[in-house]
């Protein structure tokens, strides 16, 4: 059979790979002029970086079979990561369980209690008790209110803003359990990897691999609607470099768009999908990254807890991949996640970084801005979905209810959170079920998953 995929992302991507490795035609349509979607790169110092923070953890199975399928082992690294905590005007080392018991910002009973929670959620395996509880009303319970100020509440505020109190406790669940997966049973130091050559080099080999096997991945395409017919997706109609609007026919079409993209695509959906496509809410991921002529902390991965702080996270790429990497740069990234009525969502890249200058002096008093080689600021509107609450019920289904029209995309992740590991799975998964529902034999198994019983189966903070 032939089928359409819109969206050149990790799932789209892998989705065709799938149905070129089962025997039968795909075709890809990208609106950007690239591949790779999230996982995207620019050029600093000679090599690729990502325009937003990528690493693998020991859980990221699905991506690493990516990896070893088209030939790339050899380019993946496993490095050992520093993690930090930003807290009260001073840098806390918080990469082993010794570090919790350092952390004295808190007192010694709260950071058992934290410890012991910590290791009771990375054991517990039914996440579904968690489903109507919020993490902002499950954790102080448990944790105590002072380590749950200290600690948890400024990260789900930073991370989710107006939203923090509406998080639901299963993604918080999945956050620990798959964070702690990369710690091995010690919970000593944890291992992350990385491909050398980048996450964008990995998606454009998958986009020339997808080729070779006789699929087409076409970039500045603009799929305008999908074509229908006696209550069936028959067809895209698509807007190519060049030409107009044409109409390519296909058996089936498998959608990776955002939901509220899809949605205007298809006007035909019935009231009730609509519903659960248009309900959920995307906060978008604004990206400032730095090149830097020297070190600004010793620490990847510095997660925010101070509100006095306009970022949720400071990562140190060059303290987890060297410098010489990128022509000799320090690289730093300061993520926020925001929604439209956040000032910092308007502002523009001279703007965002004067906000946060003189933040940069708290995490390191001897920073001045003359430190600064170059900036570049990035943004991707439907990074983060807002799991709240009763989340699994409300989930669109990969089968929509029109024949012949499938969707996998970031709000189907669950309970793991976005990330191209889990784009990979849930596009694989997507185009296997479309498979099976026109009867064709589907060979080979997915990876298994960490957390083994998902609805549709890491990122940082």
């Amino acid at each position: 059979m032939k089928v359409g995929v819109i969206g050149g992302g990790a799932a789209g991507l892998s989705a065709a790979l799938e149905l070129l490795r089962q025997g039968h035609e795909v075709e890809v349509f990208e609106r950007a002029p690239f591949l790779g979607g999230q996982a995207s790169t620019f050029d600093v110092g000679g090599a690729r970086l990502e325009k937003g923070y990528h690493h693998l953890f020991t859980s990221d199975v699905d991506m690493a079979w990516l990896i070893n399928e088209l030939g790339l082992e050899s380019k993946l690294a496993w490095i050992p990561s520093k993690v930090g905590l930003f807290h009260k005007g001073r840098i806390w080392n918080f990469s082993t369980p010794t570090d919790l018991l350092k952390f004295s910002a808190i007192s010694l009973i709260d950071r058992f209690r934290l410890g012991l929670v910590t290791l009771y959620l990375r054991r517990r395996r039914n996440w579904r008790g968690f489903e109507n509880v919020t993490a902002a009303k499950w954790l102080p319970r448990w944790v105590g209110k002072r380590g749950y100020e200290a600690i948890w509440e400024p990260l789900l505020r930073g991370k989710f803003g107006q939203h923090y109190h509406e998080i639901g406790m299963t993604w918080f669940w999945g956050k620990i359990a798959l964070r702690l997966a990369s710690r091995g049973r010690s919970l000593g130091g944890e291992q992350l990897a990385y491909p050398m050559g980048s996450f964008g080099e990995v998606f454009d080999t998958l986009g020339q691999r997808i080729r070779e096997l006789g699929g087409q991945a076409h970039t500045e395409a603009t799929v305008t609607r999908v074509v229908m017919e006696d209550g069936k997706a028959t067809g895209l109609e698509v807007e190519l470099p060049g030409e107009g609007p044409t109409i390519r026919a296909f058996d089936a079409v498998l959608s990776t768009t955002p939901s509220w993209i899809f949605a205007s695509l298809v006007p035909e959906l019935p009231q009730s999908y609509r519903e659960a496509l248009t309900s959920t809410t995307y906060l978008a991921a604004v990206m400032m990254v730095l090149e830097l002529d020297r070190q600004l902390t010793s620490t990847y991965w510095l997660s925010i807890a101070d509100s006095e702080v306009p970022f949720v996270a400071a990562i140190e790429h060059t303290n987890f991949i060297p410098p010489e990497h990128y022509g000799g740069s320090h690289l730093l990234y300061l993520s926020n996640y925001l929604d439209t009525l956040n000032p910092m969502y308007h502002m523009n890249h001279d703007e965002l970084l004067a906000t946060y200058l003189p933040s940069l002096k708290r995490l390191n008093p001897e920073f001045d801005a003359s430190w600064i080689k170059s900036s570049h600021y990035h943004r991707e509107e439907a990074a983060q979905p807002v799991n709240g609450t009763g989340y699994a019920s409300r989930i669109p289904a990969h089968r929509t209810p029109i024949d012949g029209l499938y969707l996998a995309n970031t709000t189907q992740i669950f309970p793991e959170d976005r990330g191209t590991n889990y784009s990979v799975r849930v596009g694989r998964k997507a185009a296997r079920l479309l498979l099976t529902d026109y009867g064709h034999n589907v060979t080979g198994e997915l990876p298994q998953p960490v957390i083994k019983d998902s609805i549709t189966s890491a990122m940082e903070w």
